[in-house]
């Protein structure tokens, strides 16, 4: 138990720290204060609209296929169930 503690606390230091190193590393070169907008470079950007549009469109794609293979495993089940209880009730009879 104490060994298990020693370690999270290592782990959780050792984390924090590489945290605090990375945090604190200085200014890109080229950058060194305060930049207008107006004034600065043309940048390239992305239209976050077709971006949205797709995301959503690919977790209701997979949702929907998720959906399908349950019901298709449900299908078969039921059909498996239907069989054995087809079985059972001739297995009766004979007996």
């Amino acid at each position: 138990m104490a060994a298990m503690r020693r370690l999270l606390i290592g782990l959780t230091s050792l984390v924090v720290g590489a945290g605090l190193a990375f945090a604190q590393q200085p200014p890109p070169s080229g950058q060194t204060g305060f930049v207008p907008l107006s004034e600065a470079a043309p940048v390239e950007q992305l239209p976050a609209a077709p971006l949205l549009i797709a995301a959503y469109a690919f977790v209701w794609v997979a949702a929907l296929f998720y959906l399908w293979t349950i019901w298709r495993r449900l299908g078969k089940v039921e059909a498996d169930m239907q069989t054995l209880e087809r079985r059972s009730t001739e297995r009766g009879r004979a007996r």
